[in-house]
């Protein structure tokens, strides 16, 4: 091996140190650099944003006051499918061939640490967004290693609906705290009113997609036990795992849950509550306007999850807004990006869409409990949740979540082997 000279140990330090200066001057176009602190966000014009199908309505309204405001720089509306996975992968796919067809994302709150460890997003400049003002949990899950690299749009809470006057017509007061107190509501219920005879006790969502990592990590939580831990360990193989799966495994087996919610995702459950069909439906707040302009306004209320002991736990819900790190027009973004996330913005969602807003005094506003009553129920649901795994290879662990939960529930695997399978994928999958 060849000595340097001390001409060619000068070249090599000026040429590293011209590669530093590049690197620390980022890009507007979309290099690669997404994931440096120096990303520098230039160019105006059109851009896109890019989330899963909107089913409120609420989105192109708020797209076209922008695009009223800045004609020679629209913003087209890219909806992809309704479910989570395939919004996941269409996004990898863009990201992955560095086009500049997509824009400004909408992530799930998940999606962050994988997003921005493969530098398929920007870091964001912290001090131009209001996150003093939003919800700690919140902010969060739009970090990673100590950096932004999302803003968040929306929160969300998981939160029980249930017949309040079907509950009243059976002489029961109150909502459940607990798993066993719903279902003796139930069967309360099917007793003594004859129009709940054929209504099945409980929904959620159980397809085997993202809903179904939520649920499941919901009953785990729920009887105390956890996924992973606080450094992304799994822990999934344990007896308090066990006592969550089993009763949704129990409730599939003994009709509590109706057979056919083993391919229920959100809109499924909703409909199957609005048309009478369960009594208690688990569902992000969204519902709650649907429900209430269909035969149920009037007929429904919220509370918080149900648990083994007590009060469940939701898994942390929302979206955050993201910039890939492959587009163009990133000033335009980045400016779009704090209107869409405004405060203003986040009130129009709440009152058009019932979407959880991530900024902390909206759900204090005495004008606003008054309209959406079940916002205190929501706040806390979003302040006592649950992180789903945040880990970098979220694809592979929630696949394996999905794939061993969904084996239990349709009998193929008994709850304690299906958690035996699931601890050595995700020993696999978080090793990586």
């Amino acid at each position: 091996m060849k000595t340097k000279t001390p001409r060619a140990l000068e070249c090599s330090a000026i040429l590293a140190t011209a590669a530093l200066l590049l690197t620390a001057c980022g890009s507007s176009g979309g290099s690669g650099t997404g994931g440096q602190a120096g990303t520098s966000f230039q160019g105006r014009g059109p851009i896109t944003y890019v989330a899963g199908k909107d089913t409120t309505g609420v989105v192109p309204k708020v797209i076209a006051r922008w695009n009223a405001q800045h004609p020679k720089e629209k913003v087209t509306f890219v909806q992809l499918p309704t479910d989570a996975d395939s919004q996941r992968q269409q996004m990898i796919q863009n990201a992955e061939t560095k086009s500049d067809a997509y824009t400004v994302l909408s992530l799930d709150v998940v999606w962050t640490s994988e997003f921005a460890a493969h530098q398929w997003v920007d870091r964001l400049p912290e001090n131009q967004f209001p996150l003093g003002k939003m919800l700690k949990p919140v902010v969060e899950t739009a970090k990673y290693r100590g950096g932004l690299y999302a803003v968040p749009a929306s929160s969300d809470g998981g939160m029980l609906y249930y017949r309040t006057d079907l509950l009243s017509k059976a002489g029961i007061s109150a909502p459940p705290t607990t798993w066993s107190e719903m279902t003796a509501d139930c069967a309360e219920v099917r007793k003594k009113v004859p129009a709940a005879k054929g209504m099945s006790c409980y929904a959620g969502q159980f397809q085997k997609y993202e809903g179904l990592t939520v649920n499941f990590a919901e009953a785990v939580d729920s009887a105390g036990g956890v996924v992973t831990d606080a450094n992304g360990k799994p822990e999934v193989d344990t007896s308090a795992a066990r006592r969550g799966l089993d009763f949704l495994v129990g409730s599939f087996k003994d009709g509590s849950i109706p057979k056919e919610a083993i391919t229920y995702q959100e809109e499924d459950s909703r409909q199957a509550f609005q048309s009478g069909k369960v009594m208690f439906l688990r569902n992000w707040p969204y519902v709650y306007s649907l429900a209430g302009k269909s035969k149920l306004g009037g007929k429904f209320a919220v509370s918080p999850l149900p648990g083994l002991n007590g009060p469940g736990s939701s898994s942390l819900g929302g979206h955050n807004l993201a910039l890939s790190s492959f587009a163009k027009n990133k000033a335009t973004a980045l400016d779009f990006m704090k209107f869409f996330s405004s405060e203003e913005s986040a009130g129009t969602f709440l009152k058009d869409a019932s979407l959880a807003p991530p900024y902390a005094d909206l759900y204090d506003k005495a004008a606003l409990v008054g309209r959406y009553p079940y916002l205190p129920v929501l706040k806390q649901s979003i302040l006592h949740a649950v992180p789903r795994p945040r880990v970098v290879q979220y694809g592979d662990v929630t696949s394996a979540i999905q794939r061993e939960a969904y084996a239990a529930l349709n009998g193929s695997k008994s709850s304690a082997q299906a958690l035996k399978d699931l601890q050595g994928d995700l020993q696999k999958s978080t090793a990586q």
